[in-house]
This record gives structure tokens, C-alpha cells and sequence, in this order.
């Protein structure tokens, strides 16, 4: 079985990397895809349409237009993909993941949530329309395993 895995959520650590790296140790046939994961280029993915209004002083324009041109890419990998990996970290609040797992559950897509014990609370609708929860990278990378047998 080929999977198109889509990863998302939390950008300050290397989760996605040991995914990666744990599939490819193996056989598995999997397309792993991602948000632009380099906070900067993302917060700018909108200047390439030009220049944001006179007055802007709190950046709402610039994050607006990078904002929407982020989401033709999320849009459409979540789309295109076959699983979801949802990461929500312990010290940021990622509301762009939340956003993300709505989206997966509006289209019927799987996801896997991947967090902390500590953050169960406030994740209990989101992980109640997941169809797993993992608390570490060797549990996601051992239900890919097991799903593409």
C-alpha cells in the first residue's frame, strides 16, 4: 500500500525529520508532505504579491496575504493526502494545527494527533475526531508501519 502522509502542526523541533528517518529505514511506500516549515519564508509567502497598504503598522495586510497564500499549499496537500499527522507542541499554541485537523475532519480524512499527556484537556474535541492519539514519534512511525502492510 502506498500512503501520502501529510505532516503538520509545530515547526520548532525535528518530529518531522524522525518520522521521515523511521520510515525510511524500511520498505514503506510513503510520500511524506508538509506546510513551508521555515517560519520566516512563511510569514513572507505573501510579499511576492507586492507591497501591503500604507498605514499597515500592525502587519495584519502582510499576515493576511501570506496567510492565504500558505493555505493554496495546505489546502492542498491536505486534500491530496491519505493520513494527516497532527502535532501540536508544549510551547507554542498552534492554532494553524487545530485549523488543520478541523479541515482533515471536514473532509473526512484521517489524522493521527501527536502530543503530550499534559495538553490532553484542551485537544479533547480535536482528538476526539482523530482516529488515534500518539504521545511520541516511535508510535506514529509504528501505525505507518503497520497501516502500509
Amino acid at each position: 500500500m502506498k500512503l501520502n502522509v501529510y505532516l503538520s502542526g509545530e515547526i520548532h523541533t525535528d518530529w518531522r525529520d524522525q518520522i521521515i528517518q523511521g520510515c525510511q529505514d524500511t520498505d514503506l511506500n510513503i510520500e511524506f508532505s508538509s506546510a513551508i516549515t521555515d517560519h520566516e519564508e512563511s510569514d513572507s509567502a505573501g510579499d511576492i504579491l507586492g507591497e501591503v497598504l500604507a498605514g499597515d503598522k500592525q502587519g495584519f495586510w502582510r499576515d493576511h496575504k501570506s496567510a492565504k497564500v500558505n493555505a493554496i499549499r495546505t489546502k492542498t496537500l491536505i486534500a491530496a493526502c491519505d493520513i494527516a499527522i497532527i502535532r501540536f507542541g508544549d510551547k507554542y499554541k498552534q492554532w494553524n494545527a487545530a485549523f488543520d485537523a478541523g479541515y482533515c475532519a471536514a473532509l473526512n480524512k484521517p489524522y493521527i494527533t501527536l502530543h503530550s499527556t499534559d495538553i490532553i484537556h484542551p485537544l479533547k474535541e480535536v482528538d476526539a475526531a482523530a482516529h488515534a492519539w500518539a504521545t511520541d514519534v516511535d508510535q506514529v512511525v509504528a501505525s505507518l508501519k503497520y497501516l502500509c502492510k
